[in-house]
């Protein structure tokens, strides 16, 4: 059974994050002051920063006492963590590019205020930089990085092309999320694994922790763009686009007539703000919301079930409570 996390680890992990946030920006850096100005937009927006975080809860899993400061060094564990978010926001970059996104973040994307090239390659160069920083890790870190940057890759494509004939589209959803969210956030759990040093059947654990969860954090991400007002996100921006997430294509895949009201709402022209609303005051009384989060809940439970085949300690009571952090961003 997990116990409370301490303010001490909490601390302790707190700092571990002030020194990857500075050189998430010392690496974002660049020979000229353009270059480092778009390198640094959407990191210097803020973020979640939760692949930074499962890095360093996983590496300290091998820390019994939670007033130990462990073994690992500072310069692995902040060079793991900076490779895992500077691919991710890579990504970001190009994800923008591709959903011809006007926003990030809160504030104007990189593509709506410099343009579609200036956004990709400013892309590539942030993911140059990850791979020039995975390089003193080691091969297996290197190799890990280029499986996970081929998943979301490929993940993006699958997105791009939407589910083929014959195709089940919940699926087809499903393994993007996989591919485009779950990948990287799995890498990261066992990144911080591996800095540590832990045995390969500890790092198959993570991995798999790390697919379920990332998994959760995506699902319950895409539930607010229904739910909640609450981030600063607005809401109904996926529907507005057509994006079809969990509750939109269970409601789809149902065969209740009685849900077919609301199906209509959802096909309607959403261009005005009141046919979106109605759109959104129709799904958010749906059935679907509550099986989406039994889904989502279902789903951390699995993650939390990976974590008693871990060493216990702070670093594992951390991870269980990120579970239930993650599972109450839907609610």
């Amino acid at each position: 059974m997990s116990q409370p996390v301490t303010s001490e680890f909490t601390d302790f992990v707190t700092d571990k994050l002030d020194l990857v946030e500075e050189e998430l920006a010392r690496q974002a850096g660049a020979d000229t002051p353009f270059v480092t100005e778009a390198a640094n937009h959407i990191i210097s927006a803020g973020g979640k920063r939760f692949r930074p975080l499962l890095v360093v809860l996983s590496s300290q899993l091998a820390r019994q006492d939670p007033d130990d400061t462990g073994t690992v060094s500072d310069q692995d564990l902040v060079r793991a963590a900076v490779v895992m978010e500077l691919t991710h926001v890579a990504s970001l970059y190009h994800d923008d590019v591709m959903d011809e996104a006007t926003l990030r973040r809160g504030a104007e994307s990189a593509n709506q205020r410099w343009g579609n090239s200036v956004a990709i390659m400013v892309g590539d160069y942030l993911f140059a930089r990850a791979s020039e920083a995975v390089a003193g890790l080691g091969t297996d870190f290197v190799r890990l990085q280029a499986q996970t940057f081929a998943r979301l890759v490929q993940g993006q494509i699958a997105e791009t092309r939407g589910p083929q004939p014959g195709e089940d589209p919940l699926q087809h959803y499903l393994d993007v999320v996989a591919d485009k969210t779950g990948s990287l956030i799995s890498a990261a759990a066992v990144f911080g694994g591996m800095v540590a040093g832990l045995p390969q059947t500890q790092l198959a654990v993570l991995r798999r922790f790390g697919e379920e969860i990332g998994l959760v954090f995506q699902l319950a991400d895409d539930l607010l763009d229904i739910t909640s007002t609450r981030t600063g996100k607005t809401p109904g921006i996926d529907l507005r686009e057509g994006v079809a997430t969990l509750p939109v294509l269970l409601l789809r895949a149902s065969s209740d007539p009685a849900d077919q009201p609301v199906r209509d709402l959802l096909d309607a022209d959403l261009s005005s703000d009141e046919a979106l609303a109605r759109a959104l005051e129709g799904l958010r009384a749906s059935h679907v919301m509550d099986e989406a989060r039994a889904g989502i809940r279902s789903r951390a439970d699995r993650a939390r079930s990976e974590l008693a085949a871990l060493p216990a300690g702070p670093a594992r009571d951390a991870l269980a409570q990120l579970c239930d952090e993650v599972v109450s961003r839907s609610s």
